[in-house]
């Protein structure tokens, strides 16, 4: 389970660092072997290898007839790219990808549950300076009743 969030930087070659509370974790699910792919809140996803396999798969039995579908096929599937963790715990972050994140030296690490979000830093400050209170126009049907 991955939480938390780490502002990090890429070096001059593009590669990250992952935190070493992560790292023992990665190494036990998939050996270091994780995807990289797109999001279409233009940050990164990181994935372990194991828990990316069965997306894909969904993904790719749907229809591809359906224009959005295509589009979300397009996307996580086509830009996916795998990325194997260093003995020092780096993944080399793929050039297409940085570019479409607009990624540069800083960027944002958020563990989102079984995967990571992949962030520029000033566009993850914006994301929460312009949530505020968790967006606006109440919460959607699946949170009414959760409580924290």
């Amino acid at each position: 389970m991955f939480r938390g969030v780490a502002q990090l930087n890429l070096d001059s070659k593009g590669r990250l660092a992952v935190p070493a509370r992560y790292r023992d974790a990665l190494l036990m699910r998939c050996s270091g072997h994780l995807v990289v792919t797109a999001d279409s809140d233009r940050c990164l996803l990181i994935y372990p290898l194991p828990d990316w396999e069965p997306i894909e798969q969904k993904l790719m039995a749907l229809s591809s007839f359906n224009a959005q579908i295509r589009e979300l096929q397009r996307r996580l599937v086509g830009y996916a790219e795998d990325v194997q963790m260093d003995a020092t715990g780096r993944i080399l972050v793929p050039p297409a990808l940085r570019h479409f994140a607009q990624l540069e030296k800083n960027v944002v690490l958020v563990g989102q549950g079984s995967r990571f979000e992949l962030w520029n830093k000033d566009n993850w400050e914006q994301l929460l300076d312009k949530a505020g209170g968790f967006g606006t126009g109440g919460l959607p049907p699946e949170l009414e009743g959760f409580s924290l």
